[in-house]
């Protein structure tokens, strides 16, 4: 015995003094110790026999304490292993539990495969990228509460609580929202997944922390006035929540009168303000050709700002004098027409002009006022041909109004027009590889925020937006994907995409999403706060109980005094 070292130099080999390690961790919270791994692929944990491997699922959040770093990684993958190939051809028969203890977890046991995603070195370091890796047999044990805020901090004028890891309920993941907004970023997630919620918080957020002002093209009314649950009951919309941050505008009137909904103003826009530009966004809804394009521009030429009524009233031997006199097909004119014929239906079109000037109304609630504007498409919101002509029509002149306020303000600050973030939906539609490159959403993709302008994009087929615009993306927020192709786009430019690629596939079908990207120091999978009346209360301080009067106030006062006396 007197020649066995003292138990803290053997310590020592493992734990030198001078890294200042942590305090051990509860014998309850290791799961294992590392065996092998890289960088590039990732670490191989074999797991303690008294793990329980059911209990572990992919998403969640691991520490590796090495010598000097604690090295946060997310597990990627469960595996059953075993030491002698045969039992997997002749299994032991472990009805008897001596046996059993024999086997389990020596010559049978569980791995981890766990990716490393940062490191803190020390005991209050700074969260930095993993550039190295821990050494053999580094013990690891799940994170806990002190690990999950060590990295995502705590809540303030920029941070917001978006939910809670996996199976770390009493901690939250905040989102840095000023991030969030300097670029564009998208809420994915196959239908009925919970994208219109997440986009709500998200937004609720912005909003409350006076971030950005917001556009919203809302599609199906989720996001103005109150919507319906999918599980029946009615949800607050966001004018409900900020009265005095949030205006909404309607093409339907109807539509928002008959919903209750405290609109401001009514979007109506005349033939004769569109253009042929208008109308190259909807090349693919509406199977516009490139002659037919080529045709407009034509008649926006020669027929001036009235050209689409002229052409809708042209009889033929109008359309054969502009055959005449011009380049444009007979066959052309006439497509066209047909295709234009179509608008006749919206009856926020109009044929004598609009009613007022939409596009400075919008601009003066949001750079003057520094609201946030919810527009509502009422029963247009299922004509798919309305919401791209609207959402690109308005888009274009307000765009071009920001970048002339922001290259104003290079003079006088005070000129520079407020961050505006907008929302649209069915992005696909706005950003496919065909047309993204001409379009105004595009434009301002790939701008980020040079004039403080960027996107949020919600959509359920992120393979169909343009690669270059996924690329300029620089937030995902992404439920439950189960197409392969959306998948691979998603996590397209993301470090680590092999292993994040299975805990997509795996998530819950409802209020769980995997966040990554500009706005979170690493990928999270995270269980969503619930978007309910604690929801109201906590960020817009809003009640659905009436407070008492203060006559009653003071009444229940009284009792509870003479009570006690």
């Amino acid at each position: 015995m007197s020649d066995a070292l003292p138990i803290d130099e053997n310590l020592d080999d493992w734990f030198p003094r001078d890294a200042a390690p942590e305090s051990p961790a509860p014998a309850n919270k290791r799961l294992g110790v590392v065996v092998g791994g890289s960088l590039s692929k990732g670490l191989d944990v074999k797991l303690d026999r008294q793990t329980d491997i059911e209990s572990l699922a992919v998403g969640r959040y691991v520490v590796v304490r090495g010598k000097r770093k604690r090295f946060f990684c997310m597990i990627t993958d469960v595996i059953l292993d075993s030491t002698n190939p045969s039992l997997r051809s002749d299994p032991p028969d472990l009805s008897d539990p001596f046996l059993r203890e024999v086997y389990v977890g020596t010559a049978a046991y569980g791995m981890l495969h766990v990716t490393p995603m940062l490191s803190i070195e020390g005991v209050a370091g700074e969260p930095k990228p993993v550039k190295t890796i821990p050494s053999h047999f580094m013990p690891v044990e799940i994170a806990d509460a002190q690990d999950v805020n060590d990295v995502f901090g705590a809540e303030d004028a920029t941070h917001f609580n978006v939910g809670t890891p996996l199976e770390l309920e009493e901690t939250q993941v905040n989102l840095d929202l000023k991030r969030l907004v300097e670029r564009s970023s998208g809420v994915f997630g196959k239908s009925g997944t919970g994208k219109s919620f997440l986009t709500r918080i998200i937004l609720s957020g912005v909003i409350q922390r006076n971030l950005a002002v917001n556009l919203i093209f809302d599609m199906h009314n989720d996001y103005g006035w109150e919507a319906t649950d999918e599980r029946g009951p009615k949800v607050k919309g966001l004018r409900q929540l900020f009265p005095a941050k949030v205006s909404i505008f309607t093409l339907d009137e109807e539509s928002s009168r008959r919903r209750n909904a405290k609109y401001d103003y009514v979007v109506t826009l005349g033939y004769n303000d569109i253009e042929p530009e208008d109308l190259a966004m909807l090349k693919l809804t509406m199977g516009l050709s490139d002659s037919m394009l080529d045709a407009a521009y034509t008649l926006r030429k020669k027929w001036g700002k009235n050209w689409i009524v002229e052409l809708l009233d042209a009889d033929s031997a109008k359309l054969e004098e502009v055959v005449q006199t011009t380049n444009a097909s007979s066959a052309s004119l006439t497509a066209l027409a047909r295709r234009l014929e179509r608008f006749e239906r919206f009856e926020f079109l109009r044929r004598d002009g609009a009613q007022g000037d939409s596009v400075q109304t919008i601009l003066n609630y949001l750079t003057e006022q520094r609201k946030s504007v919810v527009l509502e498409f009422g029963r247009y919101g299922s004509a798919l041909e309305a919401y791209i002509l609207v959402a690109n029509y308005l888009t274009r002149r307000i765009h071009e109004e920001y970048v002339k306020r922001v290259e104003r303000s290079l003079g006088d600050p005070s000129l520079e027009p407020p961050q505006l973030l907008i929302t649209i939906e069915e992005a696909h539609k706005f950003l496919d590889p065909l047309i993204a490159r001409q379009t105004i959403f595009g434009t301002i993709a790939r701008e980020m925020r040079k004039y403080n302008v960027t996107l949020l994009v919600v959509d359920q087929r992120p393979s169909g937006i343009d690669e270059e615009v996924m690329s300029q993306i620089g937030t995902r927020i992404t439920a439950l994907l189960d197409n392969e192709r959306d998948i691979a786009a998603v996590l397209t430019g993301i470090s680590g995409a092999s292993g994040l690629r299975e805990v997509l596939a795996r998530l819950d079908t409802k209020q769980q999403a995997l966040i990554m990207g500009h706005a979170v120091p690493m990928p999270v999978v995270v269980r969503t706060r619930p978007y309910d009346a604690t929801f109201y209360q906590e960020v817009a301080g809003y009640s659905e109980t009436p407070a008492p009067d203060n006559g009653a106030a003071r009444r229940l006062a009284g009792l509870g005094k003479r009570k006690i006396e």
